[in-house]
């Protein structure tokens, strides 16, 4: 049997599942074969199981370099459920678990342990993995290693050079979250020749992108909860207060809904945090303190009360939302003391002028993205190089948003770019195009240009939401490392020749009528030709579960599992095990717990 054959069939008797997931099986095959991989896959798409199979099927331990100790808490016991022998060293054990753990691994008697980059940086963790049989080195959240990643941990940097320690043990980096700079820095950081790199792709179809200009948003926000009755959710907000306002609003309106921030006591926050991952219908109200180590797969909704950091912390937030490929809903509320206030973080932080310069681009992409005049999954994937079709899952493709042609104004903004030498960002062209004979418009001789005042019909900040539109409709690049200039793209190159029209919001080239756009829709959640009152029983029975053995509910069995029982109502263990997720380990732990509840709704039919 083929190692690839072995891992379907571990796949199939370990972990219950049928088949790989789009790109899972060309990672697992590569790692097998000892090549170092990374591999950047959209959250959702089952990036754990890309070193947990293989650890099955190699001599030795695997290690997982794991950024927060939620996380490999939660790992560890999903991986014992399965009955697969794993422990995460970390603060949270005490001096004589993490102790015994570090025997397991020199005695090989773990398949995976989890270990957070600062205990690795320690030199007698470092010595014990050289004396053990260390099969692979998992960096999870690889984009951590990056000074242009949106959660950059300085400890990551060291992992380069454990590797050697190790003894050229094969490396796998693992994010979801990389545009091309930070693709570039972990390639050079961490590997010392280039590994096979799969990017498979960051598009999440199963959620429904929506962005709202801020009203009212407490309103806004209730009426959205309201809109999604029993179901689990993050709200994100941009200030402590506010999360505890919010939360304390909801629980009003009768919703469960708890407040999670940096300032709680810790037990507070974890008694919060365990609250929402072992029961359903819970909602927490949340800075951005709460996410990464979360990893519960049938949140249903992600709500921002505010407009996030940047394009990537919007793509990672909203990532925790249908985990379990289940239809989600998301909805980001935008004003511009929004865009002040993350423009004025930016500006005060401590970080280096190139940095700062990033960070700046990265805000301005994300407002192109709440500008944008068609599909929003196109301008979002976009910014990550990818291509799509119109969505019809968004805001935008649902509700449409009023256009009128701009290709005249789009023509001055790119003769600009392209008469500059496609050297300049947005402030040193607007400018330009309004005539404003600046320092470095008189240094570069831009005065002097047939642009210069062109543009004079509109004023300044029109002109900075046109270049952001045109960013959204794929005319223009941004390159984000280099001070953040435009440069023009085949399409665009189209629209300056005349051979193709653009189109740009009303509003933004002139008075609009008025009318509202409609109110969206929630996102059907379509479970398939389910009982919904066996459903039901079955979220009940695992939320007891859950609460006895203080581990999250989808450890037990996630929203798709219960949905496949409800489905197909099996009456035996062998039947049972036909379910998605019903590896052997769950069957014998569960199957005739589950099975009874399936028995007693049949019997009261």
């Amino acid at each position: 049997m083929s190692d690839l054959e072995k891992a379907r069939n571990i796949l199939r008797t370990t972990f219950g599942f049928a088949s790989f997931r789009p790109g899972q099986e060309d990672v697992i095959q590569t790692v097998l074969s000892g090549s170092d991989v990374l591999a950047v896959m959209p959250t959702g798409s089952g990036k754990s199981l890309c070193y947990q199979v293989p650890a099955l099927l190699r001599d030795g331990v695997t290690v997982v370099v794991s950024p927060l100790i939620a996380l490999m808490r939660n790992q560890v016991a999903s991986l014992r459920a399965f009955g697969i022998s794993a422990a995460s060293l970390s603060s949270a054990n005490d001096y004589a678990e993490n102790r015994a753990i570090l025997e397991q691994v020199v005695r090989s008697e773990l398949r995976l342990v989890y270990i957070a980059p600062e205990r690795l940086a320690k030199p007698e963790i470092r010595d014990l993995l050289k004396r053990s049989r260390v099969n692979l080195l998992a960096v999870d959240e690889a984009h951590c290693i990056s000074q242009w990643g949106h959660d950059f941990r300085p400890e990551y940097m060291s992992l380069g050079a454990l590797r050697a320690e190790l003894g050229g043990a094969p490396v796998l980096a693992l994010t979801a979250t990389a545009d091309a700079a930070t693709r570039a820095d972990i390639l050079a950081k961490l590997f010392p020749q280039r590994p096979r790199v799969f990017v498979h792709g960051f598009d999440r179809p199963n959620l429904r992108l929506a962005m709202r200009p801020k009203l009212s948003a407490r309103k806004q926000v209730m009426d959205f909860v309201d809109a999604h009755p029993g179901d689990s959710g993050i709200v994100y907000c941009s200030s402590r207060r506010q999360t505890e306002e919010l939360a304390a609003d909801l629980r009003a309106d009768g919703r469960k809904a708890l407040p999670y921030h940096a300032g709680m006591e810790s037990a507070a926050r974890s008694k919060n945090q365990d609250v929402f991952l072992q029961e359903d219908g819970v909602v927490v109200v949340a800075t951005v303190a709460f996410g990464m180590g979360i990893d519960k797969p049938d949140v249903r909704f992600v709500c921002h009360a505010g407009l996030p950091k940047n394009i990537e912390s919007y793509y990672q937030e909203i990532g925790r939302a249908g985990r379990d490929g289940l239809p989600a809903d998301t909805l980001t509320l935008y004003g511009l003391d929004d865009i002040r206030l993350r423009r004025m973080q930016i500006e005060q932080s401590d970080a280096p002028e190139s940095q700062k310069r990033v960070e700046k681009q990265r805000m301005n992409a994300l407002i192109s993205l709440c500008e944008a005049p068609r599909c929003r999954r196109q301008t979002l994937l976009a910014y990550f190089g990818e291509s799509t079709q119109p969505c019809g899952n968004c805001d935008l493709c649902i509700d449409g948003v009023e256009v009128v042609d701009g290709t005249i104004a789009a023509q001055k903004a790119l003769s600009a770019i392209a008469r500059t030498g496609e050297r300049f960002g947005t402030e040193h062209l607007v400018n330009l195009l309004c005539g404003d004979a600046t320092e470095a418009i008189m240094k570069f001789n831009h005065d002097r240009l047939p642009t210069f005042g062109v543009g004079k019909e509109h004023g300044k900040p029109e002109w900075r939401s046109i270049f952001r539109q045109l960013y959204a409709a794929q005319a223009i690049s941004l390159d984000i490392t280099n001070y953040g200039r435009w440069t023009i793209t085949e399409q665009g190159r189209g629209v300056l020749k005349g051979a193709t029209r653009i189109e740009l919001r009303k509003q933004t080239l002139g008075p609009s009528d008025g009318s509202k756009q409609r109110r969206g829709r929630k996102a059907p959640l379509d479970l398939g030709d389910v009982d919904p009152a066996l459903y039901e029983a079955l979220r009940s029975r695992r939320s007891e579960l859950a609460k006895e053995q203080a581990v999250p509910a989808y450890v037990i069995f996630p929203d798709r599992s219960l949905a496949d029982m409800s489905r197909l109502k099996p009456s035996t263990l062998e039947a049972m095990a036909e379910v998605h997720g019903v590896g052997r380990a769950k069957l014998a732990r569960y199957g005739d717990e589950f099975l009874g509840v399936i028995r007693r709704h049949l019997e009261a039919g």
